[in-house]
């Protein structure tokens, strides 16, 4: 698995040891509440069995899920995925950030970081996300990046027994290439 770094942070591997955090910090309510398929409560060894995916995901290039830690001491931060990868043509993004660390600026950077490993290292040309409409801080985070809105799918996801539109956001690798110069 790569491992890509930032000024702030360091974003590679999971492993078993940071389970805990990673059902603590993604078990939170408030993730759960704004994120497709993170589970409320987190049910326990489940974030066993999704670290230990991540690496067999990586092996066939099918999904890259990365850490997001703290360079400065190694916290667990996050996480960042490329998911759904098609080799040489798109991915979606994801990502979620612990609620301690919000506002900082996070995922913002973790996410220049991957994109700029999707659109070289995996020489995609076209990476999309989605959000809920009811989570602009989100959509936030994908315009900072240079992602731009596409469309709505009105009622499409289904929250908590309740209908949801999505926004749906991409960025191309041309564009990608413009923003970075």
């Amino acid at each position: 698995m790569p491992t890509l770094e930032t000024p702030r942070l360091i974003l590679n591997h999971f492993n078993f040891d940071d389970a805990p955090a990673v059902q603590r910090l993604a078990g939170d309510f408030a993730i759960a509440d704004t994120t497709a398929t993170i589970p409320h409560p987190y049910p326990d060894g489940a974030a066993e069995s999704w670290i230990a995916s991540t690496a067999n995901l990586w092996l066939v290039q099918q999904t890259l899920a990365l850490a997001i830690r703290r360079k400065e001491d190694g916290t667990l931060l996050g996480a960042i995925s490329l998911l759904d990868i098609l080799y040489e043509h798109r991915a979606e993004l994801g990502y979620w950030i612990g609620k301690p660390f919000w506002g900082n600026g996070y995922a913002s950077e973790a996410g220049h970081a991957i994109l700029a490993f999707g659109f070289t290292e995996l020489k995609l040309k076209r990476i999309h996300a989605e959000y809920l409409a009811r989570n602009p801080a989100s959509g936030r985070v994908m315009e900072k990046i240079g992602l731009k809105q596409e469309g709505i799918l009105r009622q499409h996801a289904i929250k908590w027994g309740k209908l949801e539109d999505k926004i749906c956001t991409g960025i191309l690798r041309e564009e990608w290439l413009s923003l970075s110069r």
